[in-house]
């Protein structure tokens, strides 16, 4: 498929998740509906075993406004998560990458941001989109780039220093063209809106918890399975529609850049560093959620990042596949250069381009090509 393609099933995926997400949240309510209302049969369930009573001959009384109660809860739970999500946000994707430590570009200072600087002119002027403002994690050596946006007049992108440092021009632009893809498509606010319906399931969850540090049980527990189950298909389906955005930037890049060598070299550069662990670690931020280690912006960055206490905790399910917010590096290099065209992993630097990083530990030489 071309680039054309696949930015059209990127598309028609991302609508029918969606609509699969409205029924589950649909689903959910109607399950806990039907969970209370067994817990009310219950009693008459067990007389009917117990007794020679015939099931017809057992009167179920439910509360007044039962249906309505419960639909209501789970209605305010999930609006209201959305809700507390959506404020945090609305202050604009300059508060939050000012949040993350990220400064404005200093041309006056670095040849390589003012490079940045007119890439990011260069690409929007190509996409006829307005110029979001450009930022730079300055502590922080991976490779890697975040876009956010609540509206499109308090858009930013945000690189990190490693990108700078260890990216030619053409990747470079591989990078920006894939983020500037990101505000296009209206990405950031998908995301924490699906963010925000994901929260209230949670808080479905800690409802029922609260009911049963109370006491009550028998009500707790169904709420909590229920809301358990609602909040682990709700992560799926919003990693799901994630992964299908980040094919639909991908693609975006290769058509604003014309140069599917651009981005997929430094895809290639990152499938390499998972074979040097300690060395891609010494270059990430020091501090727990800091940089692009926040969840603030784990499902908006270029690659995605885990902790290793992420990795084994029991609600993220050991970073299965499935609950990835990101495709694999391995799928994604072969959209872009075809499932037929095998494409090796890439050296972060090549040997006569090295340069010593006093801030990490030091990388791995590559192979010289004469050896």
């Amino acid at each position: 498929m071309t680039f054309w393609d696949f930015q059209a099933s990127a598309r028609r995926r991302t609508w029918g998740l969606l609509a699969a997400f409205a029924l589950l949240v649909l689903g959910i309510a109607a399950g806990v509906h039907l969970v209370l209302a067994l817990v009310f049969w219950t009693p008459a369930l067990v007389a009917v075993a117990l007794t020679s009573l015939r099931l017809e001959q057992v009167a179920v009384h439910y509360p007044a406004g039962f249906l309505a109660t419960n639909i209501g809860i789970v209605s305010l739970m999930v609006l209201g998560g959305a809700w507390i999500k959506r404020s945090n946000l609305r202050q604009g994707g300059l508060h939050l990458a000012k949040q993350l430590g990220a400064r404005a570009a200093r041309p006056s200072v670095s040849h390589a941001e003012q490079q940045y600087l007119n890439i990011v002119d260069e690409l929007c002027i190509a996409a006829g989109a307005l110029r979001p403002q450009a930022m730079v994690l300055p502590r922080d050596q991976s490779l890697n780039a975040f876009a956010a946006a609540w509206e499109a007049e308090d858009a930013v992108i945000v690189v990190s220093m490693g990108t700078l440092d260890y990216l030619s021009r053409d990747e470079l632009k591989g990078v920006v063209a894939h983020e500037l893809s990101h505000l296009h498509e209206g990405d950031t606010r998908l995301n924490m809106e699906l963010a925000g319906y994901v929260f209230g399931l949670e808080m479905l969850f800690n409802y029922g918890r609260d009911w049963v540090e109370r006491g009550v049980s028998l009500f707790g527990r169904p709420l909590m399975a229920v809301g358990w189950l609602g909040w682990l298909a709700a992560q799926a389906l919003k990693a799901t529609v994630s992964r299908q955005r980040e094919y639909l930037a991908d693609a975006r890049a290769v058509q604003w850049t014309r140069n599917p060598d651009g981005l997929g070299r430094v895809l290639r550069k990152a499938l390499w560093l998972q074979d040097y662990p300690l060395q891609a670690d010494a270059l990430q931020p020091q501090g727990a959620g800091s940089g692009a280690y926040s969840p603030l912006v784990a499902h908006m960055l270029l690659l995605e990042v885990h902790s290793i206490e992420e990795l084994h905790d029991f609600w993220h399910l050991g970073g299965v596949p499935w609950m990835a917010s990101h495709p694999s590096l391995e799928a994604r290099i072969a959209r872009i250069y075809g499932e037929d065209e095998a494409r090796e992993p890439l050296p972060l630097q090549d040997a006569d381009q090295r340069w010593v990083n006093p801030f990490s530990a030091p990388l791995p030489l590559a192979q010289s090509k004469t050896s």
